[in-house]
């Protein structure tokens, strides 16, 4: 569990967005492929396109619930119920811990017409430090962790 965080973690920075590396490093065992993985989830950076909206890295995170557990035969309800359930669950959850799902209050930053390298420099850890108490970083990588122990085992 440990290593796909840091496989998250090593695509986020080697340049991917947030959603980019959720959804290429937990769909590829899901059958995805990551070229895939990766164009479908482009748009759903900095909160929906730098719109500040739901955070990539949430958004990313719902799109691995529902490959692994989404609706894809006309009568499964019972699939999208579980999907649905997952999903509100772990919006529940992020929201507890982090306050917002909202990219533009976790990052303190409006993409649309700031700089947007701060919010990768904000999110990116800094030389020899791991903790940095107002970055997303730090939150989206206990996340991702909760994720995985929550939601993607199930």
């Amino acid at each position: 569990m440990e290593s796909k965080v840091n496989d998250v973690v090593h695509c986020f920075n080697s340049g991917f967005d947030c959603s980019q590396a959720m959804l290429s490093t937990y769909g590829e065992e899901l059958g995805l492929e990551k070229e895939t993985a990766l164009k479908i989830s482009c748009g759903l950076a900095a909160g929906m396109a730098r719109l500040g909206s739901t955070c990539g890295a949430v958004t990313g995170a719902y799109l691995v619930i529902g490959l692994k557990h989404g609706k894809y035969l006309l009568e499964d309800s019972e699939a999208k119920e579980k999907t649905f359930a997952l999903i509100q669950e772990f919006d529940r959850l992020f929201t507890e811990k982090h306050g917002s799902t909202n990219c533009r209050e976790l990052l303190g930053v409006d993409l649309r017409n700031g700089d947007k390298t701060l919010a990768r420099k904000r999110v990116c850890t800094q030389t020899g430090t791991r903790t940095l108490p107002l970055s997303c970083k730090k939150r989206c990588r206990n996340f991702r962790i909760s994720f995985m122990k929550e939601f993607y085992i199930q």
